[in-house]
Protein backbone atom coordinates (compact mmCIF):
# COMPACT_ATOMS: atom_id res chain seq x y z
CA UNK A 1 0.00 0.00 0.00
CA UNK A 2 2.79 2.40 0.96
CA UNK A 3 4.59 1.62 -2.28
CA UNK A 4 1.45 2.44 -4.31
CA UNK A 5 1.06 5.75 -2.47
CA UNK A 6 4.68 6.66 -3.19
CA UNK A 7 4.27 5.83 -6.88
CA UNK A 8 1.08 7.93 -7.06
CA UNK A 9 2.89 10.83 -5.39
CA UNK A 10 5.81 10.63 -7.81
CA UNK A 11 3.42 10.42 -10.77
CA UNK A 12 1.40 13.44 -9.64
CA UNK A 13 4.58 15.40 -8.95
CA UNK A 14 5.88 14.65 -12.44
CA UNK A 15 2.60 15.86 -13.94
CA UNK A 16 2.73 19.04 -11.86
CA UNK A 17 6.32 19.73 -12.87
CA UNK A 18 5.38 19.16 -16.47
CA UNK A 19 2.56 21.68 -16.21
CA UNK A 20 4.84 24.20 -14.51
CA UNK A 21 7.62 23.83 -17.05
CA UNK A 22 5.14 24.09 -19.93
CA UNK A 23 3.83 27.33 -18.51
CA UNK A 24 7.40 28.46 -17.91
CA UNK A 25 8.34 27.70 -21.50
CA UNK A 26 5.20 29.39 -22.73
CA UNK A 27 6.50 32.75 -21.52
CA UNK A 28 9.02 32.81 -24.34
CA UNK A 29 7.95 33.87 -27.82
CA UNK A 30 10.02 31.25 -29.62
CA UNK A 31 8.86 32.28 -33.08
CA UNK A 32 10.08 35.80 -32.37
CA UNK A 33 13.45 34.48 -31.18
CA UNK A 34 13.77 32.48 -34.42
CA UNK A 35 12.86 35.54 -36.43
CA UNK A 36 15.36 37.84 -34.70
CA UNK A 37 18.28 35.40 -34.60
CA UNK A 38 17.65 34.00 -38.07
CA UNK A 39 17.92 30.49 -36.65
CA UNK A 40 15.51 27.68 -35.82
CA UNK A 41 15.67 26.73 -32.14
CA UNK A 42 14.53 23.81 -30.06
CA UNK A 43 12.53 23.88 -26.83
CA UNK A 44 13.44 21.82 -23.77
CA UNK A 45 10.03 21.66 -22.11
CA UNK A 46 11.39 20.13 -18.91
CA UNK A 47 13.88 22.95 -18.30
CA UNK A 48 11.87 25.74 -19.90
CA UNK A 49 14.80 26.60 -22.19
CA UNK A 50 14.71 27.54 -25.86
CA UNK A 51 18.07 27.03 -27.57
CA UNK A 52 19.30 28.12 -30.98
CA UNK A 53 22.46 26.64 -32.47
CA UNK A 54 24.81 27.58 -35.27
CA UNK A 55 27.39 24.97 -36.36
CA UNK A 56 30.69 26.50 -37.51
CA UNK A 57 30.94 24.68 -40.81
CA UNK A 58 32.10 27.72 -42.79
CA UNK A 59 35.79 27.06 -42.03
CA UNK A 60 37.47 23.67 -42.01
CA UNK A 61 39.06 22.97 -38.62
CA UNK A 62 41.74 20.31 -38.19
CA UNK A 63 42.51 19.10 -34.67
CA UNK A 64 45.53 16.85 -34.15
CA UNK A 65 45.54 16.04 -37.86
CA UNK A 66 41.81 15.19 -37.99
CA UNK A 67 39.17 17.30 -39.72
CA UNK A 68 36.62 17.93 -36.99
CA UNK A 69 32.89 17.89 -37.79
CA UNK A 70 30.92 20.68 -36.03
CA UNK A 71 29.00 17.99 -34.10
CA UNK A 72 32.19 17.19 -32.17
CA UNK A 73 32.34 20.56 -30.45
CA UNK A 74 32.25 23.39 -32.99
CA UNK A 75 28.69 24.51 -32.32
CA UNK A 76 27.79 28.07 -31.38
CA UNK A 77 24.65 28.27 -29.24
CA UNK A 78 22.44 30.66 -27.27
CA UNK A 79 19.86 29.45 -24.73
CA UNK A 80 16.90 31.55 -23.57
CA UNK A 81 14.85 31.10 -20.42
CA UNK A 82 12.55 33.16 -18.23
CA UNK A 83 14.42 35.66 -16.06
CA UNK A 84 14.03 36.17 -12.32
CA UNK A 85 14.22 39.97 -12.49
CA UNK A 86 13.58 40.54 -16.19
CA UNK A 87 11.49 38.95 -18.89
CA UNK A 88 14.28 36.66 -20.05
CA UNK A 89 17.86 35.58 -19.58
CA UNK A 90 20.27 34.27 -22.22
CA UNK A 91 23.46 32.28 -21.92
CA UNK A 92 25.64 31.10 -24.75
CA UNK A 93 28.93 29.86 -26.09
CA UNK A 94 30.32 31.30 -29.32
CA UNK A 95 32.86 29.51 -31.51
CA UNK A 96 35.39 32.03 -32.79
CA UNK A 97 38.59 32.24 -34.76
CA UNK A 98 41.32 34.58 -33.58
CA UNK A 99 40.47 37.41 -35.96
CA UNK A 100 36.78 37.29 -34.96
CA UNK A 101 37.15 37.56 -31.20
CA UNK A 102 37.36 41.28 -30.64
CA UNK A 103 34.68 42.16 -33.20
CA UNK A 104 32.30 39.63 -31.65
CA UNK A 105 33.12 40.80 -28.12
CA UNK A 106 32.57 44.44 -29.06
CA UNK A 107 29.22 43.53 -30.63
CA UNK A 108 28.22 41.73 -27.43
CA UNK A 109 29.06 44.75 -25.28
CA UNK A 110 27.49 47.23 -27.69
CA UNK A 111 24.21 45.32 -27.46
CA UNK A 112 24.01 44.86 -23.71
CA UNK A 113 25.48 41.39 -23.28
CA UNK A 114 28.20 40.39 -20.82
CA UNK A 115 31.26 38.34 -21.76
CA UNK A 116 32.19 35.89 -19.01
CA UNK A 117 34.93 33.69 -20.46
CA UNK A 118 37.24 33.32 -23.46
CA UNK A 119 39.39 30.23 -23.82
CA UNK A 120 40.45 27.31 -25.99
CA UNK A 121 39.04 23.78 -26.00
CA UNK A 122 41.69 22.04 -28.10
CA UNK A 123 45.41 21.60 -28.69
CA UNK A 124 47.00 21.40 -32.16
CA UNK A 125 43.95 22.94 -33.84
CA UNK A 126 44.39 24.65 -37.20
CA UNK A 127 43.17 27.35 -37.41
CA UNK A 128 43.08 28.11 -33.68
CA UNK A 129 39.57 28.00 -32.22
CA UNK A 130 38.36 29.98 -29.22
CA UNK A 131 35.15 29.92 -27.25
CA UNK A 132 33.51 33.07 -25.90
CA UNK A 133 30.83 32.68 -23.24
CA UNK A 134 28.14 35.33 -23.02
CA UNK A 135 25.11 36.10 -20.87
CA UNK A 136 22.49 38.79 -20.52
CA UNK A 137 19.14 39.78 -19.06
CA UNK A 138 16.28 41.79 -20.52
CA UNK A 139 13.41 41.31 -22.93
CA UNK A 140 13.55 38.29 -25.21
CA UNK A 141 13.46 40.62 -28.22
CA UNK A 142 16.44 42.62 -27.02
CA UNK A 143 18.48 39.52 -26.17
CA UNK A 144 17.70 37.74 -29.43
CA UNK A 145 18.60 40.88 -31.36
CA UNK A 146 21.88 41.14 -29.46
CA UNK A 147 22.76 37.54 -30.25
CA UNK A 148 22.11 38.25 -33.94
CA UNK A 149 24.48 41.24 -33.80
CA UNK A 150 27.25 39.05 -32.38
CA UNK A 151 26.73 36.44 -35.09
CA UNK A 152 26.60 39.16 -37.76
CA UNK A 153 29.98 40.50 -36.59
CA UNK A 154 31.44 37.04 -37.12
CA UNK A 155 29.92 36.76 -40.60
CA UNK A 156 31.25 40.19 -41.56
CA UNK A 157 34.77 39.18 -40.55
CA UNK A 158 34.58 36.01 -42.61
CA UNK A 159 33.03 37.81 -45.56
CA UNK A 160 36.09 40.07 -45.67
CA UNK A 161 38.55 37.19 -45.24
CA UNK A 162 37.09 33.71 -45.84
CA UNK A 163 40.07 32.12 -44.10
CA UNK A 164 41.06 33.28 -40.58
CA UNK A 165 44.08 35.56 -40.42
CA UNK A 166 47.29 34.41 -38.75
CA UNK A 167 48.25 37.83 -37.30
CA UNK A 168 46.80 41.20 -36.29
CA UNK A 169 48.46 42.66 -39.37
CA UNK A 170 50.67 45.13 -37.49
CA UNK A 171 54.08 46.17 -38.78
CA UNK A 172 57.07 44.27 -37.47
CA UNK A 173 58.65 45.33 -34.20
CA UNK A 174 62.25 46.56 -34.22
CA UNK A 175 64.85 43.89 -33.55
CA UNK A 176 66.22 45.79 -30.55
CA UNK A 177 63.91 46.93 -27.75
CA UNK A 178 64.27 50.56 -26.68
CA UNK A 179 61.26 51.54 -24.57
CA UNK A 180 61.82 54.74 -22.57
CA UNK A 181 60.66 53.97 -19.05
CA UNK A 182 60.23 57.51 -17.70
CA UNK A 183 57.05 58.55 -19.53
CA UNK A 184 55.41 55.21 -18.72
CA UNK A 185 56.41 55.48 -15.04
CA UNK A 186 54.65 58.84 -15.02
CA UNK A 187 51.50 57.46 -16.63
CA UNK A 188 51.17 54.59 -14.17
CA UNK A 189 52.40 56.55 -11.19
CA UNK A 190 54.69 53.72 -10.13
CA UNK A 191 58.20 52.69 -11.15
CA UNK A 192 58.40 49.97 -13.75
CA UNK A 193 60.89 47.11 -13.90
CA UNK A 194 63.28 47.55 -16.85
CA UNK A 195 65.22 44.87 -18.70
CA UNK A 196 66.95 44.95 -22.10
CA UNK A 197 64.91 47.88 -23.38
CA UNK A 198 61.60 46.46 -22.09
CA UNK A 199 59.50 47.79 -19.20
CA UNK A 200 57.00 45.96 -16.99
CA UNK A 201 54.53 47.25 -14.40
CA UNK A 202 52.92 45.03 -11.77
CA UNK A 203 50.08 45.94 -9.41
CA UNK A 204 49.10 43.49 -6.68
CA UNK A 205 45.52 42.64 -5.76
CA UNK A 206 45.09 41.53 -2.12
CA UNK A 207 42.90 38.46 -1.62
CA UNK A 208 42.62 35.43 0.61
CA UNK A 209 42.63 31.70 -0.17
CA UNK A 210 42.39 28.81 2.29
CA UNK A 211 42.70 31.32 5.11
CA UNK A 212 46.00 32.64 3.74
CA UNK A 213 46.51 36.20 2.53
CA UNK A 214 47.73 36.28 -1.06
CA UNK A 215 48.90 39.20 -3.15
CA UNK A 216 51.22 40.32 -5.94
CA UNK A 217 53.96 37.73 -5.68
CA UNK A 218 51.51 34.86 -5.16
CA UNK A 219 50.10 35.64 -8.59
CA UNK A 220 47.19 37.93 -7.81
CA UNK A 221 48.23 40.88 -9.89
CA UNK A 222 47.56 43.10 -12.86
CA UNK A 223 50.59 43.62 -15.09
CA UNK A 224 51.61 45.28 -18.35
CA UNK A 225 54.85 44.63 -20.24
CA UNK A 226 56.09 46.87 -23.08
CA UNK A 227 58.57 46.01 -25.83
CA UNK A 228 59.65 47.48 -29.18
CA UNK A 229 60.28 51.20 -29.50
CA UNK A 230 58.46 54.25 -28.19
CA UNK A 231 56.73 54.77 -31.55
CA UNK A 232 56.27 51.08 -32.48
CA UNK A 233 55.50 49.08 -29.37
CA UNK A 234 53.62 46.05 -28.13
CA UNK A 235 51.98 45.66 -24.75
CA UNK A 236 50.84 42.39 -23.30
CA UNK A 237 49.60 41.58 -19.86
CA UNK A 238 46.97 40.34 -17.47
CA UNK A 239 44.26 41.99 -15.38
CA UNK A 240 43.14 40.59 -12.02
CA UNK A 241 39.63 41.90 -11.33
CA UNK A 242 36.56 41.00 -9.31
CA UNK A 243 33.45 39.72 -11.05
CA UNK A 244 31.82 43.15 -10.76
CA UNK A 245 34.85 44.86 -12.31
CA UNK A 246 35.26 42.44 -15.22
CA UNK A 247 32.75 43.90 -17.69
CA UNK A 248 33.62 47.61 -17.33
CA UNK A 249 37.37 46.95 -17.50
CA UNK A 250 36.99 44.73 -20.58
CA UNK A 251 34.92 47.42 -22.26
CA UNK A 252 37.48 50.09 -21.42
CA UNK A 253 40.34 48.20 -23.05
CA UNK A 254 38.33 47.24 -26.12
CA UNK A 255 37.27 50.85 -26.63
CA UNK A 256 40.95 51.77 -26.66
CA UNK A 257 41.79 49.16 -29.32
CA UNK A 258 43.43 46.67 -26.96
CA UNK A 259 42.76 43.06 -28.02
CA UNK A 260 41.37 40.66 -25.41
CA UNK A 261 42.87 37.19 -25.86
CA UNK A 262 41.69 35.16 -22.84
CA UNK A 263 39.26 35.40 -19.89
CA UNK A 264 39.35 32.78 -17.15
CA UNK A 265 40.10 32.08 -13.50
CA UNK A 266 43.50 31.15 -12.03
CA UNK A 267 42.42 29.93 -8.60
CA UNK A 268 39.61 28.29 -6.63
CA UNK A 269 38.09 29.20 -3.25
CA UNK A 270 39.66 32.66 -3.22
CA UNK A 271 37.94 35.63 -1.55
CA UNK A 272 36.91 37.78 -3.30
CA UNK A 273 36.58 35.73 -6.46
CA UNK A 274 39.17 37.00 -8.94
CA UNK A 275 38.81 36.79 -12.70
CA UNK A 276 41.82 37.16 -14.99
CA UNK A 277 41.92 38.37 -18.55
CA UNK A 278 44.90 38.62 -20.88
CA UNK A 279 45.37 41.25 -23.55
CA UNK A 280 47.62 42.32 -26.44
CA UNK A 281 47.98 45.75 -28.02
CA UNK A 282 50.05 47.47 -30.69
CA UNK A 283 50.86 51.16 -31.20
CA UNK A 284 52.83 53.99 -29.58
CA UNK A 285 54.06 53.04 -26.11
CA UNK A 286 52.44 56.05 -24.41
CA UNK A 287 49.11 55.43 -26.12
CA UNK A 288 49.18 51.79 -25.04
CA UNK A 289 50.10 52.76 -21.48
CA UNK A 290 47.21 55.23 -21.32
CA UNK A 291 44.82 52.57 -22.62
CA UNK A 292 45.92 50.10 -19.94
CA UNK A 293 45.88 52.84 -17.29
CA UNK A 294 42.27 53.56 -18.29
CA UNK A 295 41.32 49.99 -17.46
CA UNK A 296 43.16 50.22 -14.15
CA UNK A 297 41.24 53.37 -13.24
CA UNK A 298 37.89 51.93 -14.29
CA UNK A 299 38.52 48.91 -12.08
CA UNK A 300 39.68 51.08 -9.19
CA UNK A 301 42.75 48.86 -8.99
CA UNK A 302 45.16 51.54 -7.81
CA UNK A 303 43.00 52.04 -4.70
CA UNK A 304 43.25 48.41 -3.65
CA UNK A 305 46.73 47.62 -4.93
CA UNK A 306 49.46 46.41 -2.65
CA UNK A 307 52.51 48.59 -2.15
CA UNK A 308 55.36 47.87 -4.52
CA UNK A 309 58.79 47.34 -2.98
Amino acid sequence: MQEVMIKNFVFRTAILLGIISSAFAGDLDTKRIDELTGLKGKMNEKEGVYKVTLPRNDVKVVVDGWTMPPFMGLGTWAAFTKGAHTEAMVMGDTVLFEDEVNAAMSAAFDNGLNVTALHNHFFFDRPKVYFMHIEGEGTADKLAGAIKKVYDAIKQTRATNPQPKDSFGSRSLPEKNSITAGPLDEIFGIPGESKDGMVKFTIGRPAEMHGVKIDKDMGVNTWAAFAGSDDNAVVDGDFAVTEDELQPVLKSLLQNKINIVAIHQHMTHEEPRIMFFHYWGRGRAKDLANAVKGGILVGGLLKVSSALP
